[in-house]
C-alpha cells in the first residue's frame, strides 16, 4: 500500500501542475466592441446563434475530486489512471446530480474498474474505439441513476502513470 502513495501523489502533483500551467498561459479573452441594435453589420452570424441556444439547454456538472483506477498485472499495480469527469444533462439538474453525487461516484468507479478489468486502458487507451466505450458505459449509468435528461459524459482529464 506504501508503494503507491508516491505514485498517486506524483500523478495528482503532475496533474496540478498541468492545470495550473493551463491557467497561467491561457491567453486573455479579446475585447467585445458594443454596437448598435439596428446596426446590421453587429447582428451574430445565424449559425453562432443557433449554436448558443443549444448549449443553453444543457449544463455541465464537474464531478467533485478525480477518480483514481488501479491497473492490475497479476496481484500487483502496473499503473494508475487519474480521470477528471463532468456530467451533460438538462438544465435545471445541477441540483439532483449534487445530491446524489456519492451514488453517482460509486456508480462510475463501478464502470472504470471493469474498463480496467477488460484492458480497456491499455496499449492506446485514449483512441477512438475505447473512449467511445468508456462513455457509452458511463452514459448508461448516468442514466440509469438520473434518467433520459442525462446526456452524456464527458471525460475532462485524463493521465495514466505506469509504475
Amino acid at each position: 500500500m506504501k508503494k503507491l502513495i508516491i505514485p498517486a501523489a506524483l500523478a495528482l502533483i503532475g496533474l496540478g501542475g498541468g492545470v495550473g500551467a493551463g491557467i497561467m498561459l491561457k491567453p486573455a479573452p479579446e475585447p467585445v466592441e458594443p454596437c448598435a441594435p439596428e446596426d446590421a453589420d453587429c447582428a451574430p452570424p445565424e449559425e453562432e446563434t443557433a449554436s448558443q441556444e443549444i448549449m443553453i439547454d444543457f449544463e455541465y456538472v464537474r464531478l467533485d475530486g478525480q477518480f483514481i483506477v488501479p491497473i492490475m498485472e497479476g496481484d500487483r499495480v502496473r499503473a494508475m489512471v487519474v480521470l477528471s469527469l463532468t456530467i451533460e444533462a438538462e438544465a435545471g439538474l445541477e441540483n439532483d446530480i449534487t445530491a446524489i453525487q456519492p451514488k453517482i461516484r460509486d456508480a462510475f468507479l463501478q464502470v472504470l474498474f471493469n474498463h480496467a478489468q477488460s484492458g480497456g486502458f491499455s496499449g492506446p487507451f485514449t483512441t477512438g474505439q475505447p473512449m467511445r466505450d468508456l462513455r457509452g458505459a458511463l452514459r448508461a449509468r448516468a442514466q440509469d441513476l438520473l434518467g433520459p435528461k442525462a446526456k452524456g459524459v464527458l471525460v475532462t482529464d485524463i493521465v495514466r502513470q505506469d509504475l
